[in-house]
């Protein structure tokens, strides 16, 4: 009953975005509002910003993008900023055919889909509200009923400038059934659908040998050539071309350099001048944005043919590369799994460590000294990385030319965990046995050579070692947790010391009354768990002792969980304290009844507050406890 009164609501929604009228009563709406009245390319960036844009780190973010593209913020402003903003003010860069040039499973095909989808929606909606002479096969703009000689005087008194001229349909209905009397002629308002080819339109290459010509501009309908007695009457034409049905909107130009040389042609006018030829017509007008995707392949064998110069000249290329953060990857690879529909549970970091082993594929080594791979993925994923900062990424990426453009696609790593879900006897996956699955696929991978598969299988090495990491570090915290006063006691008696060492004083022993000096072995004992030298501890405490006072000013208490690289410290100081039992505890075949408590409390823990489930979580702490022993 739910679906069915939604289906009411949306058959009255249709109903209410139905209005027809007069050209004089589409005039004075133009007056009032002359957006109503703008181009494709206006109309398209319009769109985009209704959704929202925000400014983080110096970098624009679109919210039309954020729940399907990840990682590609700079790609995504470039393409926004540089393309649809420009363009929707009518420079020069509206005439250029955007060529979306990248890596298969890059994210191309979704951001074209993203626009079309994305107008639809919009021209629903009050501020996109888009009008049409009705009758019109191409949709067109009313002002076009406007003569050229009164343009001008048009735009000086109203503002509103006009591009384009009648089609032939409107031409002949202009003359014959409204003798001129522009003010008569009906208008409507349209929805933009690419289902109903309205607004929205896909042109895909096939056989070019059996490959129509029509299939972009419209043909001649034969079966009326006896009845209207020309081929170049309006009436003995099909204006069903996708260039025809695309009008007003947006057209997608699959794999655009895999085409005939015939039907790239018509695209040379059509991006300079906003017309194209079809039959024995004059040029039609089209104001229309045409978007082509293709590979780098591709593209370098198009502008190493002397033939395509023109062409060349009128495209605007855009980069799309892979993601490269590593956070960004994980979204893309949930999205994709929530799509399809396989009910077992993953486990926390599984998926991250694919990530990591996809990430790793697509980076380029660095120059610059004690930059390893490993590092520049933190880097790029937002972590501190020590010796480095957040601004060495510019130089990081600027010497690096196309990174992001070739490795691992998400595609096949989607596939291998697909084999891993689908083979796995459990419910449950974990890390292990996705990292098992992609080196099974490099196995049987027969295109990829000896030297390329050697080093993706060192990447999925890199990525299980940062898994171990991971592992150990879940178990610490888990069982950290169990002598959470024990860790607490060790932080505040770490700031005591800090406090005392910075201010040089003495610090008052709790039990005895008795003034100290400072505990350096203490202090030092902790912050070598986080890599703080001998050289940089003095400015670490001080950092510490500063935050210590900021919190105190804003009424705040600097706890266990105000500064997350002491936190880290903390644990891993109480964890090396605690190993041998965490080991004995984790290993032991037969647990005594105290060892069987705290690993109960360890799993519940890991259950209630990290995401794993039964099965993961056991076998967890079997690994750690095996990587423990060696």
């Amino acid at each position: 009953m739910d679906i069915l009164r939604r289906l009411e609501d949306y058959r009255q929604e249709a109903k209410m975005l139905v209005w027809e009228g007069t050209f004089v009563e589409y005039l004075s709406m133009v007056k009032k509002n002359p957006k109503i009245a703008r181009l494709a390319h206006a109309r398209i960036y319009d769109m985009i910003a209704s959704y929202g844009i925000e400014e983080i780190d110096g970098t624009k973010r679109y919210k039309f993008f954020e729940e399907e593209i990840f990682g590609l913020e700079k790609t995504l402003e470039k393409l926004v900023e540089e393309y649809f903003h420009s363009a929707a003010r009518r420079l020069d860069v509206r005439k250029r055919i955007l060529l979306l040039m990248g890596p298969v499973s890059g994210g191309k095909s979704t951001i074209v889909t993203m626009l079309k989808r994305g107008l639809e929606k919009y021209s629903r909606t009050e501020e996109g509200a888009i009008y049409a002479i009705k009758g019109c096969p191409m949709h067109e703009e009313p002002l076009h009923l406007i003569p050229q000689e009164l343009r001008p005087d048009f735009e000086r008194e109203y503002g509103i400038y006009i591009e384009g001229n009648l089609c032939p349909v409107c031409q002949m209905m202009l003359e014959n059934k409204y003798k001129g009397r522009v003010e008569d002629v009906p208008v409507e308002r349209i929805v933009l659908s690419e289902e109903k080819r309205i607004g929205i339109g896909t042109f895909s290459p096939s056989d070019p040998k059996s490959q129509d010509i029509a299939e972009l501009t419209g043909s001649i309908d034969f079966s009326t050539i006896t009845q209207y007695g020309s081929e170049s009457d309006p009436r003995a034409y099909r204006f069903d071309g996708e260039l025809n049905k695309a009008n007003r909107g947006i057209m997608e130009f699959q794999e655009m350099l895999k085409c005939d040389e015939k039907f790239l042609y018509n695209l040379l006018s059509l991006s300079q001048e906003g017309n194209f030829k079809a039959g024995r017509f004059a040029l039609i007008s089209a104001d229309e944005m045409i978007v082509a995707h293709t590979n780098e392949a591709e593209y370098r064998a198009f502008i190493s043919n002397p033939k395509n110069e023109a062409l060349q000249s009128r495209i605007l290329v855009l980069p799309i590369p892979y993601n490269l953060k590593l956070e960004e990857e994980v979204k893309i690879y949930n999205k994709l799994i929530k799509q399809s529909d396989i009910d077992v549970h993953i486990a926390p970091y599984a998926l991250k460590a694919a990530a990591i082993f996809s990430i790793l594929s697509r980076l380029k080594e660095s120059k610059k000294q004690n930059m390893d791979l490993m590092k520049k993925l933190r880097l790029y994923n937002g972590e501190d990385v020590e010796g480095f900062k957040q601004k060495d990424i510019v130089e990081l990426m600027n010497e690096a030319e196309g990174e992001g453009m070739s490795g691992v696609d998400p595609r096949y790593v989607i596939n291998r965990i697909s084999s891993a879900l689908i083979n796995t006897d459990t419910r449950c996956i974990n890390a292990l046995d996705i990292l098992r699955s992609f080196k099974e696929g490099l196995e049987q991978h027969p295109s990829i050579t000896k030297e390329e598969k050697e080093r993706l299988i060192n990447f999925i090495a890199l990525a299980r070692q940062e898994y171990d990491e991971f592992a150990k570090k879940e178990v610490q915290r888990a069982f950290v947790y169990s002598y959470e006063e024990s860790a607490r006691a060790l932080f505040n008696n770490y700031l005591d010391n800090v406090e005392a060492f910075v201010n040089k004083t003495k610090v008052r022993d709790p039990i005895t009354d008795e003034e100290l000096d400072p505990d350096e072995k203490l202090m030092r004992s902790i912050e070598e768990q986080i890599g703080v030298t001998e050289n940089a501890k003095k400015t670490f405490r001080e950092e510490i002792l500063i935050r210590l006072s900021s919190y105190a000013r804003r009424g705040k208490t600097f706890d266990f969980n105000s500064h997350e690289r002491l936190r880290e410290a903390i644990e891993k100081k109480l964890f090396a304290d605690l190993k041998d039992i965490i080991k004995i505890t984790t290993s032991t075949r037969t647990p005594d009844p105290e060892q069987l408590k705290r690993i109960n409390a360890v799993i519940d823990r890991l259950i209630s507050q990290h995401g794993y489930c039964p099965v993961c979580a056991n076998e967890l702490l079997k690994y750690t406890g095996s990587l423990l022993n060696r």
